[in-house]
């Protein structure tokens, strides 16, 4: 029997109004992805220093269905790699209880084009997967454009907040 190949799914989103220095903050703070990812109510660090490769995550409460039986999903994710400079970062999930293998991400985050103003970036935010039982890779990078939204926008409003 052939391998299945891994799924690869891509999202983007540019915002006008945050510029690439105030949003990497949000971003680069890896045990704090519940303050801006809709529907994961729980998220700490379990091992290393954060914001540190090698450190890891647990996060709960999200928003996808148990393969198990319980009545949360959760992951733990370890960071990868970190770059301040680029304004990048990897991370991979290590365990979950929703059927995610070989998961790797990245994200990273562009000054707009022209941005002599220091308005504006655009974020991208990639994946791989081995392909999970019961999805669809539409289904899923549909997922995540509309979580990437609701973050950006959470973000952006805390840029703001906080400037006032």
């Amino acid at each position: 029997m052939a391998e299945q190949k891994k799924w690869e799914g891509t999202v983007s989103t540019t915002l006008e109004n945050a510029n690439a220095d105030q949003i990497w903050p949000f971003w680069k703070d890896f045990y704090g992805v519940n303050k801006w990812f809709p529907g994961n109510t729980t998220c700490e660090g379990i091992h290393g220093n954060n914001g540190e490769p090698g450190c890891i995550r647990h996060c709960g409460d999200l928003p996808v269905p148990a393969i198990d039986g319980s009545a949360s999903s959760w992951h733990r994710e370890r960071l990868i790699a970190i770059d301040d400079i680029e304004k990048s970062f990897s991370y991979e999930i290590l365990d979950s209880n929703f059927g995610v293998k070989s998961y790797v991400a990245s994200v990273k985050i562009d000054p707009l084009a022209g941005g002599d103003s220091g308005r504006g970036c655009r974020i991208e935010w990639r994946f791989t997967v081995e392909p999970v039982e019961g999805w669809r890779l539409e289904d899923m990078v549909s997922n995540y454009e509309v979580w990437l939204k609701i973050m950006v926008k959470n973000m952006e409003a805390a840029v703001f907040d906080h400037s006032s």
